[in-house]
């Protein structure tokens, strides 16, 4: 018998949340904690990005039930409390902002287990990234 090992078949894969689909994404998954987690990301994106002023974000699903939101602009100039400093993509700049607040949020309200729920899938996704180097050093 011929066994083959697909390395790809357990990473986490990230998809764009469609226009259409945009309006359901915090309620399906954050429920009534959404403007919560929504708020706590803008903020935590202000603290890591002294640039950053607001404008549109883009929602991501990720197929082990976890998700992020991203900024619009190409790249940010993040500089976080752990002394990391540099310049990164959108999608990256959005998963370290996403991972900032779903910890603080864990932390705030430990008795919503989404937040550490969503934290821990995000993680996962970000461990297997080409830049997981400077989020994890961004969120250490």
């Amino acid at each position: 018998m011929n066994s083959h090992f697909d390395s790809n078949a357990d990473k986490v894969i990230a998809n764009v949340v469609d226009d259409a689909q945009r309006l359901s994404f915090l309620p399906r998954h954050f429920g009534n904690a959404m403007m919560r987690f929504e708020g706590a990301v803008y903020a935590h994106m202000g603290r890591l990005c002294r640039s950053y002023s607001g404008g549109f974000w883009t929602s991501h699903e990720l197929s082990n039930g976890g998700c992020f939101m991203s900024p619009s602009v190409a790249a940010y100039r993040l500089e976080s409390p752990s002394a990391f400093c540099e310049t990164v993509s959108a999608p990256v700049a959005g998963i370290i902002a996403t991972l900032y607040a779903l910890s603080h949020l864990s932390f705030e309200f430990p008795d919503n287990e989404i937040y550490a729920t969503r934290f821990h899938q995000l993680r996962e996704f970000a461990l297997d990234h080409p830049h997981a180097d400077a989020i994890l050093e961004a969120i250490d």
